[in-house]
């Protein structure tokens, strides 16, 4: 068993799903619609494979004020493969203003790892 995907409610699927493919060489796939449910959604791939996300949208769904501090899921780890990778990417982040979390470090369960805020708001880990 393995996991598939996860998803996130994004207020812009479309820009959500040009960040990760800028900053993390991710492929997305053709706009899913249901207009009943007025809900779309595209998802992301990963060129190494592994999980997917699939980022969603519904215009009137409720919004958290905080995210990341709730019950449920709280945040994706992306592994990238180095800790010059993470160091790399966390400075590219920065440069372009994403707010980072937690600067490079090794964690005390043994990754090397930083942390930032997506264009949405979510957690996001990079690890080595």
């Amino acid at each position: 068993m393995k996991i598939e995907h996860i998803a996130i409610w994004a207020e812009n699927i479309d820009s959500l799903c040009e960040f990760y493919t800028k900053y993390f060489n991710c492929n997305y796939g053709n706009k899913y619609k249901n207009t009943k449910r007025n809900f779309t959604s595209r998802f992301l791939t990963f060129k190494g494979g592994g999980a997917r996300i699939e980022v969603m949208n519904i215009p009137d769904i409720e919004k958290p004020q905080i995210k990341g501090n709730l019950n449920g899921l709280a945040h994706i780890a992306i592994s990238v493969g180095s800790r010059e990778a993470v160091e790399s990417i966390t400075e590219k982040l920065r440069k372009d203003g994403f707010t980072i979390l937690s600067e490079p470090r090794l964690s005390g369960d043994g990754y090397y790892e930083s942390a930032f805020a997506d264009p949405e708001g979510n957690y996001v880990e990079i690890l080595a």
